[in-house]
C-alpha cells in the first residue's frame, strides 16, 4: 500500500480530485520542477496542429477485420503499437478506415501515440515504418506542430520521468482506467534552448529511421529463404478455404491427431520445404543448443544490485523492452533464464495465430536480462548461422512448420524435443554468410537507435535540472 501526506493545496490545483492517482503519480513533484524552471513554458494546445487541434484520439466503432491487405490496412492497438515488427498486425477493412468517421486515425511520422485506455502513458514515436497505418480509438495521436515545435523533442519530453506522471495523472475510472484529449491541452511544455530542441529531435529522428531500416533488412531476409532455397512461396492462409477439410493417412495419426497439424496451410510448408529438405538438411538440435527452461517459482530482489532485469514472454518482442522488476540472481542463473545478444527465442504457449511460434532476435537491450520460462531458446553453434536460422524460422514457412508442433486443446504449447527434431534445410555456407551479414546490420542499426533514443531522453531531463 502506497501512503502519502499532501498540503490542502495540491487539492485546488487538481480540481479537488479525492482519488489518489494525482498524488501519488508524481506529477504535482513534476509540475513543481516545471514551474522552478527558467525558461518559456507552452500548453501542449499551442503546440499541435491537425484534427481536433492536433490531440486526438477516435470515435468508437465496430473492427470490421479482412485478410487480405487488398481490402484492409495495418491496424495498430495501444499495445500491438510498442511491437518492434509492425508486419503480423491485423488488417481494418479499408473501406471503414478511410471513410470520414475514421480517416483522421491515419499514423503520420513525428506523431507521438499515447495509450489512453486501460494501461495509460504507454508512448511511442511514429516511424516511417508505421506511416499510412491506422490506429485505435485507444491510442491518443499528438501531432506537434513542425513550425512552434521539433516533432522529436516533444516525444521524448513527453515520454521522460517529468512528462508520463503529467499525463497519467489526468486517468479517470475505476475499472477501466481513461484519458481523454482534452486532459492534455494544458500540460506545460517547457521550450528548451533552440539547440537542446534541435539535437533532441535529430537524435529522435535518425533513432526512427534506424530502426525503420533495421525492420526492412530483416524483412528482407525473410524474404530470401524462398529464393535462395529454390521454393514457390506459400499461399496466404487466408486463400484456403474455410472450413478447412483434408485427408490424413492412418499412419500419420500415431503420434499426432489434432487437425491444426495436419491443416492444409501448415501441411503445405512441410510439402513445400522437402524439396529442399531432399538436397541438405539438418535437424536444428544438431545446428543450435534448443532449450526450454522449467517452470520455476519467481522471485524477485528489492533492484538491480540483487537481481537481473526480468522480462515476460511478450517483453521481447516490443521495440524497447523495459524492466520493472529483477529476478534473483541466482535464480536467473541456476534456471538458465539469461537471455544473450544472438539468441534466438520462441513464444512456446498461447493462442494460435497469436505470439506463439513467433521467431525473435535478442539485441543489445535484452542482452544478459532473464525471461520467462515460456520462450523456447535456440543458440546457434556457429555465430555466422545466427541470421539464416532467423530467417528461416521467422519465415511464412519456418512459422507454420514451428506453429504445426504445437500441441494442446486450451493453451497450445511448444515441446523442447519437436522444436529440436524439425529438419532445418542447409544451404552452402555462402548462403548462409549473405543471411548473417544482412541480420547483422539490422541487430547494429537497432542498438545505434536505442542509443540514440535514450541519449534524446537523458539530454532533455538533464537539461530541465540544469534549468531549474
Amino acid at each position: 500500500m502506497k501512503t502519502t501526506i499532501i498540503p490542502s493545496r495540491w487539492l485546488g490545483d487538481t480540481g479537488r480530485r479525492l482519488d489518489p492517482g494525482p498524488y501519488l503519480s508524481g506529477a504535482i513533484e513534476a509540475k513543481e520542477v516545471l514551474r522552478l524552471l527558467k525558461v518559456k513554458k507552452e500548453r501542449l494546445i499551442d503546440l499541435t496542429s491537425g484534427h481536433d487541434g492536433g490531440i486526438f484520439n477516435g470515435p468508437q466503432f465496430s473492427r470490421n477485420y479482412v485478410d487480405s491487405p487488398a481490402y484492409g490496412v495495418p491496424f495498430l492497438g495501444s499495445s500491438s503499437m510498442l511491437l518492434a515488427d509492425l508486419s503480423h498486425v491485423p488488417l481494418l477493412r479499408r473501406k471503414d478506415a478511410e471513410s470520414n468517421k475514421l480517416k483522421h486515425l491515419r499514423l503520420e511520422v513525428g506523431m507521438t501515440l499515447i495509450s489512453c485506455s486501460g494501461t495509460i502513458g504507454r508512448m511511442v514515436y511514429t516511424r516511417p515504418d508505421m506511416a499510412g497505418k491506422w490506429s485505435s480509438q485507444h491510442v491518443m495521436k499528438v501531432a506537434p506542430d513542425p513550425e512552434k515545435i521539433p516533432p522529436g523533442y516533444l516525444y521524448p519530453f513527453l515520454s521522460s520521468r517529468f512528462g508520463v506522471p503529467m499525463v497519467t495523472s489526468s486517468t479517470y475510472g475505476a475499472i477501466i482506467q481513461h484519458i481523454e484529449p482534452e486532459h492534455l491541452h494544458e500540460l506545460p511544455v517547457p521550450m528548451l534552448s533552440e539547440d537542446v530542441m534541435v539535437q533532441t529531435h535529430e537524435l529522435v529522428r535518425k533513432a526512427a529511421e534506424l530502426r525503420s531500416a533495421a525492420r526492412v533488412r530483416l524483412a528482407k531476409a525473410r524474404s530470401m529463404i524462398c529464393s535462395e532455397l529454390g521454393i514457390s512461396p506459400l499461399r496466404p492462409r487466408y486463400s484456403y478455404q474455410a472450413p478447412d477439410s483434408f485427408h490424413v493417412r492412418s499412419g500419420l495419426l500415431r503420434s499426432r491427431m489434432d487437425a491444426e497439424h495436419f491443416a492444409s496451410w501448415n501441411a503445405d510448408a512441410a510439402t513445400q520445404i522437402a524439396s529442399a529438405l531432399a538436397a541438405v538438411s539438418k535437424p536444428l538440435r544438431e545446428i543450435a543448443e534448443v532449450f526450454i527452461p522449467d517452470i520455476f517459482k519467481r522471485r524477485f530482489a528489492g533492484s538491480a544490485e540483487f537481481g537481473v532485469p526480468y522480462h515476460t514472454g511478450k517483453d521481447v518482442y516490443m521495440l524497447e523492452p523495459k524492466a520493472d522488476k529483477f529476478l534473483v540472481s541466482r535464480l536467473a542463473m541456476t534456471g538458465k533464464l539469461i537471455i544473450r545478444k544472438g539468441m534466438i527465442v520462441v513464444q512456446d504457449s498461447g493462442q494460435v495465430g497469436g505470439l506463439i511460434g513467433r521467431a525473435t532476435l535478442v539485441g543489445k537491450s535484452l542482452d544478459n536480462t532473464s525471461c520467462t520460462n515460456n520462450m523456447v531458446r535456440i543458440s546457434a553453434h556457429d555465430s555466422d548461422d545466427v541470421g539464416f536460422l532467423y530467417a528461416f524460422l521467422a519465415s511464412d514457412t519456418g512459422y507454420r512448420l514451428v506453429i504445426r508442433q504445437a500441441a494442446g486443446s486450451s493453451i497450445p504449447h511448444l515441446e523442447q524435443n519437436r522444436i529440436g527434431a524439425l529438419r532445418i534445410p542447409w544451404p552452402s555456407r555462402e548462403i548462409r554468410l549473405r543471411f548473417n551479414a544482412i541480420v547483422a546490420e539490422a541487430l547494429h542499426e537497432q542498438s545505434v537507435a536505442d542509443e540514440y533514443s535514450q541519449e534524446a531522453t537523458s539530454l532533455v531531463e538533464d537539461s530541465m535540472m540544469e534549468t531549474c
